[in-house]
C-alpha cells in the first residue's frame, strides 16, 4: 500500500505501465466535478466516481475486501475519508468465495490499522492489501481507478 498526495504522483509511474496514464487523466481533467458513475479512461483503466454518506468503522468493515486482477488507486475528492487496512497474508476468515466477475474477495477479519485521506490525497492498494473505505461523517466523494494487472 502507498499513501501520498497527488502532487507526488510521478514518483510512482514506474510501478505499473498504466499509473502514468491514470494520474495524467486525473491531472488533466476536472475530477472534482465528475458525475457519479464509471468511465473507461484507457486500455486496462476504469475510473469510478463514488459519492455517498460516510459510514462507521463497524459498518464499513463488513465490506473488507481485496482484488486479484486490479490495483486500486483511490483518491479523496471530498473528505476526509478513513480507510481500514490489513495485509492479505494475515486474513484468515473469508466472507464467501472470490467473485471473478466482480474481482472481489471479502473477509471477516478485523483491520490492523486505520488511516485517513484528505482531499487530493490517494492510496494505491495492491492485491495483497485488504481494505475498506468510505468511513467518515457527512458526504464523501472519491475516485477509484481500477488498474488491470
Amino acid at each position: 500500500m502507498i499513501v501520498d498526495s497527488l502532487q507526488n504522483a510521478a514518483k510512482y509511474y514506474n510501478l505499473h505501465t498504466n499509473f502514468k496514464k491514470a494520474f495524467d487523466y486525473v491531472s488533466q481533467n476536472d475530477i472534482t466535478n465528475l458525475e457519479e458513475g464509471a468511465y473507461e479512461i484507457g486500455e486496462g483503466l476504469k475510473l469510478i466516481v463514488i459519492v455517498g454518506q460516510g459510514n462507521t468503522k463497524e459498518e464499513a468493515v463488513k465490506g473488507f475486501e481485496c482484488h486479484d486482477k486490479n490495483i486500486d488507486i483511490q483518491i479523496s475528492i471530498k473528505g476526509p475519508e478513513t480507510f481500514a487496512w490489513k495485509p492479505r497474508e494475515k486474513c484468515v476468515n473469508p466472507n464467501g468465495d472470490y467473485s471473478d466477475e466482480r474481482d472481489v474477495r471479502f473477509f471477516h477479519d478485523a483491520p490492523d490499522t486505520f488511516f485517513q485521506l484528505q482531499e487530493k490525497q490517494f492510496a494505491i492498494l495492491f492485491p495483497e492489501d485488504v481494505h475498506t473505505a468510505m468511513i467518515g461523517e457527512g458526504l464523501l466523494k472519491k475516485i477509484v481507478i481500477k488498474v488491470k494487472i
